[in-house]
């Protein structure tokens, strides 16, 4: 599986998308550039999955990646119910235009209602 290096070095970019995937858990909603979006958007989806499967060892796998044990919780009680009916696509990417100081193209990453 290919993934974005991002120019950081591996623990450096695990705990950014970490930190990013609890956020986008925690808050629904977060700004950040289109590249990280893709990432952190395909990590937040198999998260929700795990809350939707509900087992023991699902728990302990969300629990393992996510940084608090709020978000934990959210993710198996109230996002599992709210995508029960839904096969994917839990999270949706809105371009926003370009970063003032570097150009860098920006989105807003934000879970479906």
């Amino acid at each position: 599986m290919s993934y974005r290096r991002f120019g950081l070095l591996s623990s450096h970019r695990r705990s950014m998308l970490r930190n990013a995937v609890t956020s986008l858990l925690d808050k629904e909603k977060i700004t950040t550039t289109e590249t990280r979006a893709k990432d952190i958007s395909r990590i937040a989806e198999k998260m929700i999955t795990l809350g939707k499967r509900g087992d023991l060892h699902s728990r302990r796998q969300v629990d393992s990646y996510v940084m608090t044990d709020d978000v934990v919780h959210k993710v198996f009680t109230d996002l599992a119910s709210r995508f029960s009916e839904r096969q994917g696509g839990y999270t949706r990417i809105i371009k926003t235009g370009n970063r003032k100081g570097d150009g860098a193209p920006m989105a807003i990453l934000e879970l479906v209602d």
